[in-house]
């Protein structure tokens, strides 16, 4: 869901990129690397990532608790959180914790607030991450999160969690990275229940279903997000070290929009992926370790495609599994070449 607000200088985009849904018992947790998207601002004929231009960058928390939590225990799950994300070597990031303030999450009013809302009308909606943006230049100049207390979502921050209880330091990683400019991994199997969809399994804190309550496993970056955060914030020589892949996916000789490509590294067992995201079906997929890779082409089917693109219509699911012919062989710092797949309609 995108919204945009008008200023003077600058344009508030607001998107509910962040919606967790409820979800079930993860039966499998596969090795996986970078399937995120990054978002961008349209700057003349050129899209700029969205992204923070100064470190480090200032976050403030909302002095309000809910039942159980203090706001000082919300202060601390979230400062958790952000250490989790600056302890990535290859990603050059830093926040600081400005305090406790009045201000309250979701206003325009210059301060990065951090802090829990109700939301009482979406109850499949854990956290949600607003950005105000310079679109100029896509610097984010001021992001809000909030976590929702509604009576229906119970809350915990127990150090080994707490059954029956969403985790307050997973769900706000997962949001942190949307903080930094992350979108969602599509990464993860998940199947059709009742009411929504349940995770089978999944490989990354920023796939946009969430663990069932009691889970504490999204405390961990995996290597999907460690990537993510890496290519938007690249240090420690991490554009040298690893290579790329780029091409397009066909059908009946059109590109298609929106289809999930993954790479498979046999040496290490990682996936990395990226998808497809304009009318040509270009795609490239970045951050991934030197040597062969494989190459598979899927149809978005494991979250709602809301959760990853603005415009669900132009997403074409209706083709079947496909394989590039061959190894494409990445280098260290540069492009494995174009790679041409089509793939056939179901």
């Amino acid at each position: 869901m995108t919204s945009l607000r008008s200023h003077t200088d600058r344009r508030s985009v607001s998107k509910r990129a962040a919606a967790l849904l409820f979800c079930a018992v993860v039966v499998g947790m596969p090795a996986h690397n970078r399937a995120y998207q990054q978002y961008g601002v349209q700057v003349g004929s050129k899209t700029i990532k969205l992204k923070w231009n100064r470190m480090p960058v200032q976050y403030y928390i909302e002095n309000v608790g809910i039942s159980g939590i203090t706001a000082s225990q919300l202060q601390a799950t979230v400062d958790a959180s952000f250490t989790t994300w600056h302890n990535v070597a290859t990603a050059a990031v830093s926040a600081q914790d400005a305090g406790f303030t009045t201000a309250r999450p979701t206003q325009d009013d210059g301060l990065s607030v951090i802090g829990f809302l109700s939301d009482p009308q979406e109850p499949s909606v854990l956290g949600s991450t607003d950005w105000l943006i310079n679109d100029t230049t896509g610097e984010i100049v001021e992001s809000d999160i909030f976590f929702n207390s509604a009576p229906s979502i119970p809350w915990s921050v127990s150090a080994g969690g707490t059954s029956g209880r969403f985790d307050l330091q997973s769900i706000a990683t997962h949001e942190i990275g949307h903080f930094w400019g992350l979108g969602h991994s599509a990464l993860g199997e998940t199947e059709q229940v009742s009411g929504g969809r349940r995770v089978i399994a999944k490989g990354a804190v920023m796939f946009p279903i969430a663990y069932s309550p009691g889970n504490i496993t999204d405390r961990t970056l995996q290597p999907d997000d460690i990537a993510g955060i890496s290519d938007l914030y690249p240090s420690g020589g991490f554009s040298s070290l690893t290579g790329s892949v780029t091409g397009t996916i066909t059908k009946n000789g059109q590109g298609v929009f929106g289809a999930h490509v993954v790479a498979f590294s046999p040496t290490s067992g990682v996936l990395v992926g990226n998808f497809t995201q304009d009318a040509t079906g270009a795609f490239t997929i970045a951050g991934l370790a030197p040597g062969p890779v494989i190459l598979r082409v899927e149809p978005v089917d494991d979250a709602d495609l809301d959760s990853f693109f603005d415009d669900p219509s132009k997403v074409d699911v209706n083709f079947k599994i496909a394989y590039y012919g061959r190894f494409a062989i990445v280098p260290p710092g540069g492009n494995a070449g174009q790679i041409q797949i089509q793939v056939t309609a179901k």
